[in-house]
């Protein structure tokens, strides 16, 4: 014996055909969560400062000439001139920021350096002046504000012994099998 088959529709086919021109709309929510809100002036400055000196760090001086104001240039490239050479740098951190009206940000930055044949880190507090061009930020000036003195081609007098060290080095000693028999 054969049953007949009874037509029913689809729910999830009918309920698919009605809600597909209404797709748009229910997405809509979802695709605005996932955008970021401009970001406001301070932070711009906060974020163009970081990289900045991030770029600055690893010696990415065609990214960072961008972000320095004309006029400024040729004394910060006569500043960083033994930056990567005879000074080496080891981290820098952006520590703080103070804003100066709305286009102006002081910025502190702490640098950790050494020289490569003196191999002593060192520590140096920078205050960075930023100001803002349009949407973008340019680095104004940039000074030392405390700690060691060197790290922007300040003349400093590096005392170099007059003989090499020999290196600190402990006498060889060979632990052996040898024979286990006494006498």
């Amino acid at each position: 014996m054969k049953l007949a088959r009874v037509a029913r529709p689809c729910f999830a086919s009918c309920m698919l055909r009605k809600l597909l021109p209404l797709a748009p709309f229910l997405a809509l929510p979802a695709a605005l969560a996932g955008c970021p809100a401009p970001t406001s002036g301070l932070a711009q400055a906060q974020q163009s400062a970081q990289e900045f000196n991030l770029n600055a760090r690893f010696g990415r001086n065609e990214m960072i000439l961008e972000q320095i104001a004309p006029a400024a240039r040729d004394e910060y490239a006569l500043h960083h001139k033994l930056w990567g050479t005879e000074i080496r740098v080891a981290d820098i951190e952006v520590a703080g920021m103070k804003k100066h009206g709305d286009k102006d940000v002081d910025v502190v930055v702490h640098v950790t350096w050494y020289r490569p044949e003196q191999q002593e880190l060192r520590s140096t507090t920078l205050t960075q002046a930023w100001h803002a061009k349009g949407t973008d930020w340019e680095l104004a000036s940039e000074k030392r504000a405390e700690g060691d003195i060197g790290l922007l081609g300040e003349a400093v007098v590096i005392e170099m012994p007059a003989a090499p060290r020999e290196p600190a080095q402990f006498p060889t000693v060979r632990l052996t099998g040898g024979d286990s028999t006494q006498d």
